[in-house]
């Protein structure tokens, strides 16, 4: 892997890294509580929308993969040649699907999230659900401030991604992959 690319795979690495816990835990310490009719008290967490517990999990868990993908660039930095490492050579399939994976369930939960969100934020009168967000509007900022940090999140995986497909076909390519040839 050549120099630029290895920085720049840890630079995103740590980004996303940044962006997938920070969102993890918007979306878990967002709590407000609301004095209901002067005796009883209504606590909104995100427990109450489905989909915002499974966006925490699935964000510590790709937080956590990208952690070790993160400890796998420390030890192909003392790898200076493929001929050393082999398997490393070997996985770099498996790192580009794993990427792959990551890239679209953050994505597909951060979405799922944003939906039921926009239903708290509506309500839905044939369902004769109520909107959440004229009462609990810190909660609500707090929830949406998260799931941009989680758009973002999945911009810098997809940037990752970008660098994990270079980093698989220059394998399968001659030595002067992606560059400019000389004029003659």
């Amino acid at each position: 892997m050549g120099y630029w690319a290895a920085e720049t795979e840890v630079f995103l690495r740590v980004c996303a890294i940044l962006l997938l816990v920070l969102t993890a835990c918007l979306v878990a310490m967002a709590t407000q509580t609301k004095l209901i009719m002067y005796t009883y008290a209504r606590k909104a967490t995100f427990r109450d929308l489905n989909a915002l517990p499974v966006l925490v999990y699935i964000d510590g868990v790709v937080a956590g993969y990208n952690l070790l993908q993160l400890s796998r660039c420390s030890v192909s930095a003392y790898c200076k040649r493929e001929i050393q490492c082999p398997l490393l050579k070997n996985l770099s399939w498996v790192h580009f699907l794993l990427d792959q994976v990551a890239v679209y369930t953050v994505f597909a939960t951060t979405v799922a999230a944003t939906q039921a969100s926009l239903l708290a934020v509506t309500g839905s009168k044939a369902m004769q659900w109520m909107k959440l967000c004229n009462r609990y509007t810190r909660f609500c900022i707090q929830v949406g401030g998260a799931l941009l940090c989680g758009y973002a999140a999945s911009i810098v995986l997809v940037l990752m991604s970008f660098l994990s497909v270079y980093n698989l076909f220059r394998r399968y390519s001659p030595t002067k992959f992606l560059q400019l040839k000389s004029k003659q």
